[in-house]
């Protein structure tokens, strides 16, 4: 079993490097096409995919939603949880449509839309009233 402070730095590592790598597809996409929703789109949309990736080859068929190996920690919760946190939000969506969990799926969608949407734009204004 592997140590809280081996686990702590396995993911820090790799959130540096999602981090890093964040800032520079959204910045490049930015450049190239205009608009920054074009480049947090393209993070999110292959941080989704790449996710997907890990966890069909690191997740047992049919097993658990998380393994606390350091493949794990480093490339998917450090990298890719860095990196976007939709990605983490779409496993865990279709790790519930995959349990037959659909109306906990939905649930999942719509109350993150709703909800994140909602607390961005009150901690906006909250912003914005302070200033």
């Amino acid at each position: 079993m592997m140590s809280g402070v081996v686990a702590i730095v396995t993911v820090g590592a790799g959130g540096a490097v999602g981090a890093v790598l964040r800032h520079e597809v959204a910045r490049r996409v930015t450049v190239r096409l205009g608009h920054g929703t074009f480049g947090i789109f393209a993070v999110n949309f292959t941080g989704s995919f790449l996710i997907g990736m890990m966890a069909g080859w690191l997740l047992p068929t049919g097993g658990a939603t998380s393994s606390p190996g350091v493949p794990w920690l480093l490339l998917v919760t450090g990298v890719l949880g860095s990196y976007t946190t939709v990605s983490s939000f779409s496993l865990q969506t279709l790790t519930l449509l995959r349990e037959g969990k659909a109306g906990a799926a939905i649930l999942n969608i719509a109350a993150s839309m709703v909800l994140c949407i909602s607390a961005t734009a009150a901690g906006f204004a909250l912003m914005m009233g302070l200033a």
